[in-house]
């Protein structure tokens, strides 16, 4: 073998190598899937109302016991952002990457870490490797949470009666056709389901003053403005 030859060995086995490791960086991670997978069931516990043993909880307890959640999570979430960026569908599936975007939502006690996972959380959507709906659920979140308006109305409140109703909002007249660029339904409809949940969760509470059902909103034909 002469020195050419032994060259384009050495060159052609060393640029599979790379290959290969360029291909596990980006592999399907099902360890990585599995533990956002059991973060998120203990962040939705944490995210509801008290059910079975923790309805034993005090106010106080209960509280204490969401914070723990939120920020133990944190810190886990930001080491894998570090480490892999956004986790999208190629890392962790819809499933994972969901799951990702989830908790970050409730990590309203650092502002700065949810503003940099949008960044990259944009880029993503943009290579269709995460969920536009997720942008913009996220975007809303930041906005609101630094005391910006929202873009897409999905931060909201209620009313005396239950009924939810979007916070401060930017150029409501055309949210709609926001809403639908990223992959959301009209905000009517997102409206009725926030006010459904918000008086499931509090049926007794509404029952006591009166309320006995949810009022919605009339969801038009067509929501996008042509």
């Amino acid at each position: 073998m002469n020195r050419t030859t032994l060259f384009f060995v050495l060159f052609t086995g060393l640029s599979l190598v790379k290959c290969k490791q360029a291909t596990n960086e980006i592999g399907f991670n099902q360890v990585l899937a599995d533990e956002l997978r059991s973060m998120a069931a203990t962040d939705q516990v944490a995210a509801y109302i008290p059910q079975g043993k923790y309805k034993e909880l005090t106010r106080e307890q209960w509280q204490s016991f969401k914070d723990s959640v939120f920020t133990t999570h944190k810190l886990r979430l930001e080491q894998i952002f570090e480490e892999y960026g956004y986790p999208g569908y190629n890392l962790v599936g819809e499933e994972g990457s969901n799951h990702f975007w989830l908790m970050v939502q409730h990590c309203d006690h650092d502002i700065d870490f949810q503003s940099k996972v949008l960044e990259k959380l944009k880029i993503e959507v943009a290579n269709n490797n995460a969920s536009g709906a997720n942008y913009g659920l996220l975007t809303d979140r930041v906005n609101i949470n630094k005391g910006e308006k929202q873009i897409y109305g999905t931060q909201v409140t209620y009313t005396e009666r239950g009924q939810a109703y979007p916070k401060s909002l930017l150029d409501s007249a055309n949210v709609n056709r926001r809403r639908a660029e990223v992959g959301l339904e009209s905000l009517e409809e997102y409206l009725n389901q926030m006010t459904l949940m918000h008086f499931e969760m509090n049926k007794e509470y509404l029952k006591n003053k009166g309320i006995t059902e949810p009022r919605l909103y009339d969801v038009p034909d067509s929501t996008v403005v042509e």
